[in-house]
């Protein structure tokens, strides 16, 4: 058994997107729209196969996001050692994103940066 997909919503799909494209090598479908609900939705697929199905509709409600909270809390991407965590954590803060933490060595040994994404939904970068 694994997970076929993860699914978020989002208020911004196209900044969203461009984001994952941009930062993490995502390819995207073209967007589907169902007429009837006002659903929009994109498949972003990483190199390893795993999916992730971004979405919008007019009916959404945003509350607001806190960092300690129950359910997911973030996505985490490895992209293989820790001078690309380095780089990319640099490169995101650069372009305006917040660092959470690091780059840092974790208590349980992972070297890792956690940043906000687009509207505030955290982003894990390890090695």
């Amino acid at each position: 058994m694994r997970i076929e997909h993860i699914a978020m919503y989002v208020n911004d799909l196209e900044a969203t997107k461009d984001f994952f494209v941009k930062f993490f090598d995502a390819s995207s479908n073209a967007k589907y729209h169902n007429q009837k609900t006002g659903l929009e939705t994109y498949f972003l697929s990483f190199e390893d196969s795993t999916r992730l199905e971004i979405m919008t509709r007019p009916d959404m409600v945003s509350p607001e996001k806190s960092l300690m909270k129950t359910g997911y809390i973030h996505l985490a991407f490895s992209v293989g050692s820790k001078e690309k965590v380095d780089t990319l954590t640099s490169q995101l803060e650069q372009d305006g994103y917040e660092i959470v933490s690091g780059p840092r060595i974790t208590g349980d040994g992972y070297y890792e940066s956690c940043i906000l994404g687009p509207e505030g939904n955290q982003i894990e970068i390890t090695e």
